[in-house]
C-alpha cells in the first residue's frame, strides 16, 4: 500500500478508535470513520493476541497487500483501521480479501458492488 494511503500518527489511530464505528469479521476488525481529507487513510494494527512478532507482522503484511487492490474502489473521505484477529494467521490472500470486501460492503464504504480485480 502507497504511503499517502498510510494512517501513521497516534493521534489519528486515536480518534478513529474512539469515534469511529466498527465492523467485525472473523479474521478482521474495521473501524471506519469519515474525515474531510480526499484520499481514503488507512491503519493496520495487529495486538498481541494475534501471536508473536513474526505472527502480527504477517498479519499486517497480508491486510495491506489485501487492501491495496481495493483502493481505487474506496470512496474518499474516510480515515479506516484494520485490527487483524488471531485467525488471520493462518488465512491466505483470497480469504483475507473476501473478508475485506465483506466489511467494505456491510460499511458502504465501496464505490460499487462489483469486487475490483
Amino acid at each position: 500500500m502507497q504511503r499517502r494511503f498510510r494512517l501513521s500518527r497516534s493521534e489519528d489511530f486515536k480518534r478513529v478508535r474512539r469515534t469511529g464505528k466498527s465492523y467485525a469479521h472473523p479474521l478482521v476488525v474495521l473501524v471506519a470513520q469519515a474525515s474531510e481529507r480526499p484520499t481514503p487513510k488507512i491503519g493496520v494494527a495487529a495486538g498481541k493476541t494475534t501471536g508473536t512478532a513474526v505472527h502480527r507482522n504477517r498479519a499486517k503484511r497480508l491486510l495491506r497487500e489485501a487492501m491495496r487492490p481495493l483502493l481505487p474502489s474506496l470512496a474518499s473521505g474516510w480515515d479506516l483501521i484494520l485490527i487483524a484477529r488471531p485467525a488471520l494467521v493462518t488465512a491466505n490472500l483470497t480469504d483475507t480479501r473476501s473478508a475485506l470486501l465483506t466489511l467494505l460492503k456491510r460499511a458502504k464504504i465501496l464505490h460499487s458492488d462489483e469486487s475490483p480485480g
